[in-house]
């Protein structure tokens, strides 16, 4: 147990912080796996579209508030779109 007031302090802001990037990190798998199970029924559907602009917004918004590293979302959106690709039968690297 903290013996400080700062500590005690440190303690209650970082029980705070990861309560709430939970939260983010939670919501952001969410978007991502809705977007990966669009993707594999039906590859070419406008709903399909829509999940996956859902998922690269959640993975943006995680960066911008610190949550995941800026390189992993990069990471996680290039293969979304590498599998919405080679589903489709398109070129990924064309």
């Amino acid at each position: 147990m903290a013996n400080t007031k700062s500590a005690l302090k440190a303690l209650r802001q970082a029980e705070r912080r990861r309560v709430y990037n939970r939260m983010v990190r939670t919501r952001t798998r969410t978007f991502v796996k809705k977007a990966r199970v669009a993707i594999v029924r039906a590859p070419a559907a406008p709903t399909t579209e829509e999940a996956l602009r859902q998922a690269i917004s959640a993975l943006d918004r995680a960066v911008t508030k610190g949550v995941i590293h800026r390189n992993t979302a990069a990471r996680r959106k290039s293969r979304l779109m590498r599998q919405l690709h080679t589903l489709r039968g398109e070129q990924a690297g064309a």
